[in-house]
């Protein structure tokens, strides 16, 4: 495979996951690119769910739409107890919170440039 074959699958993925959790009615979906930041994963997906039946149901169906249409089998993370689940999907990570957990977690502000990090007007420091 070309890298340019590669690029066309990796968006074509990238597509796929985000029109499922359109679907399935997902809210604040971000999407972060990875290319100069790391090289675990292409893109970064985040979504949040609004209860943790809603996270495992979508991250179920995420799982489910991937093996269909990719081949891929995608190992769910977290889906015991719905506040957090994590899909592996090779060049795309998607994580699903409900929204107490995403806010106290804020991987977005993480995987920011450092001049996009909040800071509290006590402090100069970024919040965590």
């Amino acid at each position: 495979m070309t890298l340019a074959q590669a690029e066309i699958s990796t968006n074509a993925l990238l597509h796929d996951v985000l029109h499922i959790l359109d679907d399935g009615k997902a809210e604040n979906v971000v999407t972060i690119d990875l290319h100069q930041k790391s090289t675990m994963a292409d893109f970064m997906v985040i979504a949040t769910g609004r209860s943790s039946r809603h996270v495992v149901s979508m991250a179920e169906i995420v799982a489910k739409h991937l093996k269909q249409s990719h081949g891929m089998v995608t190992k769910i993370e977290g889906k015991t107890n719905g506040d957090w689940a994590l899909l592996d999907a090779g060049d795309v990570v998607v994580h699903l919170f409900r929204p107490e957990v995403r806010d106290h977690y804020r991987l977005e502000k993480m995987w920011s440039p450092p001049n996009a990090i909040e800071t509290t007007s006590d402090s100069p420091l970024p919040r965590a």
